[in-house]
């Protein structure tokens, strides 16, 4: 299945919710994650720019987008940003594929 990375930022409410009630984040979003498909491969609160960091595989983008929605949708969470991750041994077909395209594509101006 495909590998997707979610950065996480919460609310000001969210943030008060984890301060008011601490708990293991992904005994939430492990099952949710499930119930859409997909299977998480980790969960991480950090330091930095954002607050969270999810790594879950599921079936197609569309999974992993409507998942994001669902769980901003409640509030807590200021902004979620998600995208495809590849294994660099996979990304290599990726690679091939451009190479195969360059001769194709025209610059704008051109």
């Amino acid at each position: 299945m495909p590998l997707f990375i979610s950065y996480v930022s919460y609310s000001n409410s969210g943030i008060k919710g984890l301060v008011d009630k601490p708990s293991d984040r992904s005994a939430v979003i492990g099952p949710m994650i499930e119930k859409a498909g997909g299977k998480l491969q980790g969960a991480f609160m950090t330091t930095g720019a954002h607050d969270a960091l999810v790594v879950a595989e599921f079936p197609d983008g569309a999974d992993a987008v409507a998942l994001g929605m669902a769980a901003a949708a409640s509030g807590a969470i200021a902004k979620i940003e998600t995208v495809r991750a590849w294994k660099m041994s996979e990304f290599k077909s990726v690679a091939e594929k451009a190479a195969k395209l360059t001769s194709v594509y025209v610059p704008p101006g051109k």
